[in-house]
């Protein structure tokens, strides 16, 4: 299980309520959101969203403001070889790319899926060299091909040393 709320040195990594899973699809914003949240892609990741879904969206969040999205396109299923697998996916509004932070939160959200047992895949346009680099800097080492839209798609091995588990007590 994930917790509610993940947090690294810079971000906290909070699930979507319902009631801003419903702002976020109808493209309305909240105090604190960042002008430009939420994206097109917030958007159709809020179509996906199940209330009380450890593996759903979360917001990405510096000091007081939403700068974007990184959630689960649903719970971990068993891949070909029966390992549980689920895919990613991330976005932040333009001004907030460049200073590590889709990196920091990935990385914080993948220790969680490696406690967990979960290998976490992510496709990604050709293009998006920064996403690929956000990838690459976080063990998406499995080159996979591409999708039937044509992105490539990635996968990040589980950590040959089992991740201890964290301390148990209320989420946060």
């Amino acid at each position: 299980m994930l917790p509610d709320v993940i947090t690294t040195e810079r971000l906290r990594l909070p699930l979507w309520t319902p009631d801003e899973a419903d702002d976020i699809l109808a493209g309305r914003r909240r105090e604190g959101w960042h002008p430009d949240y939420p994206r097109e892609d917030d958007r159709d990741a809020a179509t996906m969203y199940h209330p009380g879904d450890p593996w759903a969206c979360r917001h990405v969040v510096r000091g007081v403001t939403v700068l974007g999205s990184l959630g689960f396109y649903g719970p971990p299923e068993p891949a070909a070889d029966g390992v549980p697998e689920v895919e990613v996916g991330y976005g932040l509004v333009e001004q907030a790319r460049g200073w590590g932070f889709a990196t920091e939160a990935l990385r914080a959200v993948l220790v969680e899926t490696d406690r967990a047992g979960v290998r976490v895949r992510a496709s990604v346009e050709p293009a998006n060299t920064a996403s690929i680099r956000v990838l690459a800097k976080c063990g998406f080492t499995e080159l996979r091909g591409s999708n039937e839209d044509g992105n490539l798609v990635m996968a990040r091995p589980l950590p040959a040393v089992p991740v201890p588990e964290r301390a148990t007590g209320p989420s946060t």
